[in-house]
């Protein structure tokens, strides 16, 4: 069966024909979508017959073989040609005056469909998601392996459909259908700083310089009469400091005369002292405090009487 000398057969529309981009047409606005113009004589045979609504056609290029999917915007092209947006032309590998087949199909409501940013610009836009569907209400339907053109703030965003379900074409006019973003193609992940041997090793030894050494004695002295010292016992080095300090033996391991002496003298004043550089200090600080000291302790030396028996006085019975 042939329709106006075009080829025109069977219960289905198919047909070949010749195409060209938009620019060819005044109709900019469909750069925006999915939909291509046709001509009249094409209304025609789809009235005729029994398909089903929204129109959804099938592009096919066989030399290329590639396929897509699109829907129809207005029938006024010129017999023989059709016009489509020039991003479709690319997927379908087309230039202008190709050849491109034409059948309508029937595709399944989209359930989910996932999107592959050629750059990450288009993740910089303040709601991506937002822009998404306000573009999406131009398309009718999608096809696994091909790349939409968003166009927002006079730029152009090109998107990859990389998932499509239930089927590799999916139509979504009128439906709820799940959207899941992939990376950009131009996304790195970043790269995580590697510490050198030699940085660790600075770092350690900064940290263990920056360390506090432990100084023992280094505390402040208090009587346990709470009365205020006239004594201040002199500062301890602290251990790193030890082979600065003046031998105080006599190489044989034995402590000098000397200091044995001050040791007794101390000792015998009845005080605790901490360190051996004690008598480092004058001794006209330590004589006075030490005869207190020894006044302090007279009472104390004072001998109680001894025991002696029977040396009480008797006593008669008969009084």
């Amino acid at each position: 069966m042939f329709f106006d000398g075009y080829g025109y057969h069977g219960t289905s529309f198919e047909q070949s024909y010749r195409c060209y981009p938009a620019s060819f047409i005044e109709k900019p606005q469909i750069e925006s979508g999915d939909k291509i113009i046709m001509p009249p004589s094409a209304l025609d045979r789809l009235a005729s017959l029994h398909i089903d609504y929204p129109m959804l056609f099938e592009l096919r290029n066989n030399a290329a073989e590639r396929v897509s999917h699109c829907g129809v915007l207005e029938f006024i092209a010129e017999e023989g040609m059709i016009y489509m947006p020039y991003w479709m032309m690319e997927n379908l590998l087309l230039q202008e005056g190709d050849i491109v087949r034409v059948k309508n199909v029937t595709l399944p409501k989209g359930t989910y469909v996932k999107l592959q940013p050629h750059t990450k610009d288009f993740l910089d836009i303040s709601n991506p998601k937002a822009i998404l569907e306000t573009t999406l209400r131009n398309y009718s339907c999608l096809t696994t392996g091909d790349s939409i053109m968003v166009a927002y703030n006079n730029k152009k965003y090109y998107i990859d459909i990389i998932e499509t379900k239930p089927s590799n074409a999916i139509s979504i006019i009128e439906t709820d259908c799940e959207v899941d973003f992939a990376p950009p193609l131009d996304y790195k992940e970043p790269e995580k700083p590697i510490a050198s041997a030699s940085s660790r090793a600075t770092a350690k030894e900064a940290s263990v310089e920056t360390e506090p050494k432990f100084s023992p004695f280094t505390g402040v002295a208090r009587r346990l009469d709470g009365k205020p010292l006239t004594y201040q016992p002199p500062p301890v080095p602290s251990l790193g400091s030890k082979d600065k300090q003046p031998a105080t033996s006599n190489g044989t391991g034995q402590p000098s005369a000397g200091s044995t002496s001050q040791n007794a003298a101390r000792q015998s004043q009845g005080k605790l002292v901490f360190g051996s550089n004690a008598s480092l200090h004058p001794k006209e600080t330590q004589k006075p405090v030490a005869e207190k000291e020894i006044k302090q302790e007279q009472p104390e030396k004072k001998e109680e009487p001894k025991f002696q028996p029977f040396t009480g006085k008797k006593y008669s019975l008969k009084g």
